[in-house]
């Protein structure tokens, strides 16, 4: 399926001489022949993720495709015989088992707590299996179909369809089980079940419905292609985010993969316009310059590049793709590739000098299965990388944060999301599961930084309501020195219109790009707005007083109010908000148009936490009362700071001066002044995104025109 005979042929005459697949290859024999030398260990399973069990059968799935290529690549009967023993301690095992004891997930497996970690299982499993299978004899392969395979595709799809047949990151790894268990062992049902779904889940497999169609007959409803059909938007984004998208690329891309080696008929690399293919570098392009994944909708931060998944995806994408040099800059970076295939074809160029820079542009990422569902836009310049989320709200994983963002330079997170609260694997912390502070914090609005309208949640905190809508992009555009994401979000409140518009624009008085941020609102009168910011960082200063609250208590009783401290705050006076922090030898600074009314408040996430389960970081929530608004502010990085010489430079921030100076439901008008004097301008149109039209307002500094959406300019 994975490995080729003309594949395994070409690796054996290039062993010893392709330094990166070399290396790869002495790593995994010293990690099998270690696991070999232990013995054999097939636990009755009783642990939650995390737990003796659950780690012991996923230690095994993982030795046992490692073993098989092994034994393809060295031909040493060693690693077959293991694959051989340990596939018979599960034949002897699993037919006795039921679900498993632990009952927390909708579809419990058998020997993991989830269906999807048995997926998982069989999806590695039939990879060792394939390559032994000739090896076997005839009389072993029919008791390991009938005893172990086959009951358990059966247990995954036709006893288990909630799992199966829908549209999800667990299904997929259910259909590339299913589909790669049916191409080794050569049986076309379990294939086409794979890729269309199990129709019918009254009868057992190989019984025809009233129509006189196969169980599977149903088309692209449920199955492999209804996942990519559904789950990708035409550029490749997946809309769980990248952090699911990272984990469900390995079943697309190694079913994928097993389907072009076995099915070339389906050309299914091809499928919708090469959209596997485009998933990796959705993927790629999703990541800071540290190469971890923006952490959108539920994930746990610090996954990267360096996962196994992607170690796969990246070579398969060079492999099936436009060998694209780019490609093996990141594949070097990995410091491994899978050994097969696509592995050793990379590894190989990269010897061969062939690497190139792959290189993060600016680029808006639709969402949904046609591309009008939303995005997600990225702005890069210099050192910095902005993100923007208007895309759909992600099914069970996703958050309620439309209109959120997230800013970082090299350096890492400047204003983070906080991702999920979970410890993947963690037995600690609820046995490594979602925590209930996953719910009651991490997905509510109040947690992102994103407007919240009368302490309350984007769609009232519902799930199924958020999915039936998403953001609105409205402009995107990546100049030389002007960079600007635009959208709306108009139905997450009745009777509130956010806009909002972020750019990033490079000035030669300053170090790196600024960041210009409006957030227009079209509200009733006395509408409560609450707009949070969670810095990194330690607060330095603020020109305004602020009031410490010695008695804490939580700002409310529901979305996300509950776990925040309000540890001080301000009524803000004046024209200008401004606070510094400082991160990692650099300083952050704040600066925002106030009204009168306007309240800071220094917020703390952690009340309500008796288990310690959140992280105990630090916002800001500037907190207006009114009707049609505008929140106008800069992000500017600036200057260092020398731990061994204890010397500080650029400390202070470099603007004097934010107005604004027109503001509609058509246009927003803001002017900036730094210190040295210069002052700049940029006018955008709300309502009117043809590059050709005309503009004109009046402004507190008189007439302001324009043709296009936008201009940016220096007045002085």
């Amino acid at each position: 399926m994975i490995l080729t005979k003309d594949g395994i042929k070409e690796i054996r005459q290039g062993l010893g001489q392709v330094p990166l697949f070399d290396q790869t290859l002495a790593t995994v024999q010293l990690e099998v022949d270690a696991e070999i030398a232990k013995g054999i260990d097939v636990p009755v399973p009783k642990d939650l993720a995390g737990g003796y069990t659950h780690e012991q059968h996923k230690t095994n799935f993982f030795t046992l495709q490692k073993a098989g290529v092994l034994f393809q690549i060295t031909g040493d009967e060693r690693y077959a015989a293991y694959i051989k023993d340990m596939l018979y301690a599960y034949l002897e095992l699993y037919p006795d088992l039921d679900r498993h004891p632990a009952e927390r997930s909708y579809a419990r497996g058998k020997l993991f707590w989830q269906c999807l970690n048995d997926a998982n299982w069989l999806v590695y499993v039939s990879q060792a299996y394939d390559c032994i299978y000739e090896w076997l004899s005839e009389e072993d392969r029919q008791a390991l179909n009938d005893g172990l395979f086959k009951p358990m595709a059966d247990f995954l799809s036709i006893e288990t369809p909630q799992f199966f047949n829908r549209i999800h990151n667990h299904s997929t790894w259910g259909n590339a089980a299913v589909g790669m268990i049916g191409l080794v062992i050569d049986d076309q049902e379990l294939v086409d079940r794979a890729l269309y779904g199990a129709r019918s889940v009254s009868v057992k497999a190989g019984a025809v419905d009233n129509d006189g169609g196969s169980i599977v007959a149903q088309g692209q409803e449920m199955g492999f292609l209804a996942q990519i059909n559904h789950a990708f938007s035409p550029d490749g984004y997946y809309t769980e985010g990248p952090y699911y998208q990272r984990y469900a690329m390995y079943p697309f891309l190694i079913f994928a993969e097993a389907l072009s080696n076995k099915r070339p008929d389906l050309k299914i690399l091809a499928y919708k316009d090469s959209v596997l293919i485009k998933g990796v570098y959705a993927l790629l392009n999703q990541t800071n310059s540290a190469g971890e994944f923006f952490p959108i909708n539920d994930s746990q931060k610090g996954m990267s590049l360096a996962s196994r998944e992607l170690v796969n995806a990246v070579s398969m994408a060079y492999h099936y793709g436009s060998q694209d040099p780019s490609l093996l800059s990141v594949i070097a970076s990995q410091g491994r590739v899978p050994l097969n295939d696509a592995g050793f074809d990379a590894a190989k160029a990269i010897g061969e000098g062939l690497a190139r820079p792959f290189i993060k542009p600016s680029i808006e990422l639709s969402d949904g299965a046609n591309g009008d569902e939303g995005a997600i836009g990225i702005l890069r310049g210099g050192d910095l990388t902005l993100v923007m989320k208007y895309a759909k709200h992600g099914m069970g994983h996703g958050h309620f944060d439309r209109l959120g963002f997230m800013l970082y330079d090299e350096t890492g997170e400047v204003i983070q999301d906080y991702g999920s609260a979970r410890w993947v694997n963690i037995e600690h912390k609820d046995g490594g599961g979602y925590l209930k502070e996953n719910h009651s914090w991490a997905k509510e609005t109040v947690a992102h930084n994103a407007l919240v309208v009368n302490k309350d949640s984007h769609f009232d905190g519902k799930v199924k309501e958020a999915d039936k809508m998403s953001g609105t992009p409205y402009y995107f555009a990546a100049g030389e020195s002007v960079r600007i994401v635009s959208a709306k979000e108009t139905r997450a409140y009745d009777d509130v219109e956010m806009h909002r518009t972020m750019a990033m624009v490079a000035l030669e008085e300053l170090e790196h790009p600024l960041v210009i941020d409006l957030l227009s609102v079209q509200a009733p009168a006395e509408t409560r707005y609450d707009l949070p910011l969670y810095y990194v960082g330690e607060f330095m200063s603020s020109n305004q007083e602020l009031q410490t609250n010695n008695d804490l208590t939580p700002m409310g009783k529901e979305s996300g109010y509950q776990h925040l401290w309000a540890e001080a705050q301000a009524d803000l006076t004046g024209d200008l908000y401004s606070m510094t922090w400082f991160n990692k030898k650099r300083f952050y600074t704040l600066t925002s148009v106030i009204q009168s009314g306007d309240q800071m408040i220094m917020t703390r996430i952690g009340a309500n936490d008796p288990n310690f389960n959140l992280r105990r970081d630090p916002g800001i929530i500037h907190r207006r009362t009114g009707g049609n608004t505008v929140f106008a502010s800069l992000y500017e990085i600036h200057g260092s700071y020398d731990y061994s010489t204890e010397r500080p430079l650029n400390l202070f921030t470099s603007i004097a001066d934010l107005k604004v100076l027109h503001q509609s439901a058509e246009y927003v008008v803001v002017r900036f002044q730094l210190n040295s004097g210069e002052e700049y301008q940029l006018a955008f149109s709300l309502k009117d995104d043809s590059e050709s039209s005309q503009h004109a307002v009046k402004s507190a500094k008189g007439q302001c025109t324009w043709q296009g959406v936008y201009e940016f300019k220096k007045i002085k």
